[in-house]
């Protein structure tokens, strides 16, 4: 869809009716898709509401297949869970406002749609195979897994007992929900009830719980609290606890991680889990929640020629325990009922039909900590609730991830120029070159060491992670975050400047470039505060003061 386009041109139009008609709701949500069971064609698309949704042949395929559990999961009654579907459509341009000022983990992403599903299966006699069977998908941009999963628990139901109508209300209204931006609290209406949640921004970026919002007493409109994106970690690990900082390794180091389940609901829960061991630090491989042999990147995911992808995948399909036995690390899990789950080696293949377990070679960098797996452990022993048994997982990962990136923060912090070398009248300098071995240096003085007491080989476990998605985009971020911070300091020294009498003894061609240099600064919204802008056009003026008449007259003719 061409949301991200400021202006129309070349745009059909009733593509442009559809985006000015629905532009908040397409803010939100991409499109809720209807997809049924038909005897001939299988999994088909029924419905895909707002009508005039754009959506290609191949991304309505993929929604299909990955509407459905595969059959051998046997589920019965109504199931949730979710799925990502790579996209080539343009974020909204609203969307690319809030990423500005959203929380990284919170972001629209620009690549996939992320897919809510409920599955409903009932046995009913009229139909010719016995069963009703019926899936509806909420289709976004926006990873607010929490609030995503309750609004299409209250929607989906509605559909199946008042058919389309329902939906179309519920497009309605969402076409009506606020501005979508970051550092807010939200009340979204939906068919009756109101869903009130708050959206962190990067200052506030630490409360991602919807709990700073103020409950509203309201006896005519239930209001749901909903937090955006709390993912309940404990839950979907607790059978794994014992193996919780092999995990983290595993995801830091972006390994290719197949998750083993037997229904959709679990495969997706313990993946999303697994993505959310590293935060702050966002997980940038790629990821599926759900995947079947039927989606379109299948090939692409199991080819044998070349070493695994960085992907983490939750897969229910039995074939692939052969087609992925070549995947360094498997998680196979059993059912609820099992305490702790063995860590096995990944030759033995024949134990991934029956047996659950880690089935890994990997070998931890890090020593585990005793201390945290004894207590999760002795919390499952004495009932304790899994949102306490969440919150202590959560802390101690984020204070071991934090440990083992402020060393990083802090020597790219190092790779600023000194502001002595930033000239107004040049190019800003560009930082440092990144160089590990520098990096090395860097930590018998301030290493990891300073704030955790976990012990082992941690410039191994550097060196790994230098080696993928999640150190290059948060490297690339940084890199680009100190670039415009020089960029923004070497405009501010311009804009203090004396340009008249720079200008002495200067060649006019010299001249004449920096009036046009800081025409196109002003132009393109440069990255400092109002009263450097202010100070900028000033200079600006006094430029023009010393250019002779007849080239002012050539400068400042129309174009």
């Amino acid at each position: 869809m061409a949301c991200g386009l400021s202006s129309y041109e070349d745009v059909p139009k009733e593509q442009v009716e559809f985006l000015e008609k629905w532009s908040r709701f397409s803010d939100w949500l991409h499109c809720i898709c209807v997809v049924t069971f038909d005897l001939e064609l299988g999994q088909a698309m029924e419905n895909v509401y707002p009508p005039g949704v754009q959506l290609s042949d191949q991304e309505k395929c993929n929604i299909c297949y990955l509407a459905f559990p595969d059959s051998n999961s046997g589920c019965m009654g109504d199931t949730q869970f979710h799925v990502r579907l790579r996209s080539r459509t343009a974020l909204t341009t609203q969307q690319m406002i809030y990423n500005e000022g959203a929380v990284p983990t919170l972001r629209a992403d620009s690549t996939h749609y992320w897919g809510f599903v409920y599955f409903r299966q009932v046995k009913d006699p009229s139909l010719p195979r016995g069963y009703f069977q019926k899936s509806i998908i909420l289709l976004t941009r926006l990873p607010f897994i929490n609030l995503f999963y309750k609004v299409i628990k209250l929607i989906a139901p509605k559909h199946f007992e008042d058919g389309e109508r329902s939906l179309e209300a519920a497009c309605h209204d969402i076409n009506r929900w606020p501005v979508l931006d970051s550092g807010q609290n939200v009340l979204l209406p939906v068919l009756g009830s109101v869903f009130q949640s708050y959206i962190p921004n990067q200052q506030t970026g630490k409360v991602t719980r919807s709990d700073i919002a103020k409950q509203i007493d309201s006896s005519s409109v239930p209001h749901i609290i909903a937090s955006i994106q709390d993912v309940n970690v404990f839950d979907a690990l607790s059978t794994l606890i014992s193996h919780l900082h092999l995990l983290w390794e595993l995801v830091l180091t972006a390994e290719p991680i197949v998750v083993m389940a037997s229904s959709p609901t679990e495969c997706s829960a313990l993946v999303q889990a697994l993505t959310n061991l590293i935060q702050p630090l966002p997980y940038s491989a790629e990821y599926r929640p759900y995947f079947t042999i039927h989606d379109s990147e299948f090939k692409e995911f199991t080819r044998k020629q070349f070493n695994p992808p960085h992907v983490i995948l939750g897969v229910t399909n039995p074939f692939f325990t052969k087609t992925l036995q070549h995947w360094p690390h498997t998680i196979k899990l059993g059912d609820s009922t099992t305490i702790k789950t063995k860590l096995r080696k990944v030759g033995n293949t024949k134990l991934l039909d029956t047996a659950p377990g880690v089935y890994t070679q990997y070998k931890p960098f890090l020593e585990k900590d005793k201390a945290i797996i004894k207590k999760l452990h002795n919390g499952i022993r004495t009932d304790r609730p899994s949102e306490v048994q969440t919150a202590m997982v959560k802390r101690h990962l984020l204070e071991l991830t934090q440990s083992f990136m402020i060393p990083l923060e802090r020597y790219m912090a190092s790779l600023m120029p000194l502001q002595k070398n930033i000239s107004p009248y040049r190019a800003p300098p560009v930082p440092n070159p990144f160089n590990p071995e520098d990096f090395f240096a860097t930590l018998q003085q301030s290493g990891p060491q300073l704030t955790t007491g976990i012990k082992g080989d941690w410039n191994g476990l550097y060196r790994n992670f230098f080696r993928t998605p999640n150190f290059s985009a948060w490297f690339h971020q940084r890199h680009s975050k100190l670039t415009n911070k020089l960029h923004a300091l070497q405009l501010e020294a311009l804009a203090e400047s004396d340009l008249k009498k720079w200008s002495i003894g200067k060649k006019e061609v010299e001249i004449v470039d920096m009036v046009l240099k800081l025409r196109e600064v002003l132009k393109s919204n440069p990255p400092v505060a109002d009263n450097t802008r202010t100070l900028l056009a000033r200079r600006l003026e006094d430029l023009n003061c010393v250019l002779a008449d007849d080239m002012k007259s050539i400068l400042n003719a129309p174009t």
